[in-house]
């Protein structure tokens, strides 16, 4: 089981605040600056854990070469050897203190709307850097109570183009070229995204190529025609539905071009909504995330 917490020469380590994929991270201090810093680590204990050792130099690696204020920032990258082999590292991250949107209770319509404005001008910057996410879920959406976001975890992100050995994604959320490991474009993001809002706003997931189980294990048939967000719910707005439902199309090609578009189109369902003559009503008129 996981410590709480550990000892890191030059850092004082507050508590453990979370954990992921076969790695744990760290609130600590940073003794020469007295900075609060976010500290990811894993130890090799098995060999499928060069997996996530890989992915957390990816991480930073990418992240040293993005530099957006939505996007957390990796600072130092520490390695602990052992007979010529790494068996721990250990990752320095900007420390951001918010929750993930999966743990975010009741957003207002306008919070969420504002929330994935922020993820989709961030993805935008990765594009125009040449990367794509490839793991863009509410897990990894960050947000606080200042209205302030971070995209973290870009432990799978690629270069624009790549084609990857094997299928990496969250089944909820994964694009289908993700699945069938073809080219990963800006449009693999653009399904991730999504497939994200399709949850926030109705706490269900879009059908992906990778089947979900019934409690016996078995795969369920999900073939059906998918109902749009505004079916769901009729109050969600129809616009921002459509747009939802043509990030998730099939093929990348008839997705939307790119995120200034998706921010295009938030940005007039935000201004449509902050401008309503009955902007005091809008609370009963517009919807919270569940």
């Amino acid at each position: 089981m996981a410590k709480n917490t550990i000892d890191i020469d030059g850092y004082t380590i507050i508590r453990r605040i979370g954990t992921g994929a076969r790695s744990v991270i760290y609130l600590a201090i940073e003794e020469a600056t007295k900075k609060r810093l976010a500290i990811k680590r894993a130890v090799l204990e098995a060999p499928e854990d060069t997996r996530i050792f890989k992915q957390i130099e990816t991480e930073y690696k990418v992240s040293n070469q993005i530099d957006h204020p939505y996007i957390r920032k990796c600072h130092e990258l520490i390695r602990s050897r052992k007979l010529l082999r790494t068996n721990e590292l250990l990752m320095t991250m900007e420390f951001f203190d918010g929750q993930s949107l999966e743990d975010q209770k009741r957003l207002s319509l306008i919070d969420v709307l504002l929330v994935f404005r922020m993820v989709a001008i961030a993805l935008n910057a990765m594009h125009e850097k040449g990367f794509v996410h490839c793991d863009i879920k509410p897990n990894n959406i960050l947000f606080n109570n200042k209205g302030g976001v971070k995209i973290i975890d870009l432990g799978q992100s690629c270069r624009l183009g790549d084609i990857k050995k094997r299928i990496q994604g969250t089944p909820d959320y994964i694009a289908p070229e993700q699945v069938r490991r073809e080219h990963l474009s800006h449009r693999t993001d653009i399904f991730n995204l999504g497939a994200t809002m399709y949850w926030a706003l109705t706490g269900k997931n879009v059908p992906t190529l990778i089947p979900k189980k019934n409690e016996f294990g078995i795969a369920v048939d999900e073939t059906k025609a998918v109902k749009s967000p505004h079916e769901l719910y009729p109050k969600i707005p129809k616009s921002w539905s459509d747009l939802i439902m043509e990030c998730v199309k099939e093929k990348p090609a008839d997705r939307p071009s790119n995120m200034l578009e998706i921010t295009r189109q938030l940005d007039e369902l935000i201004r449509e909504i902050a401008g309503s003559k009955n902007s005091s009503n809008n609370a009963t008129k517009y919807p919270t995330m569940s």
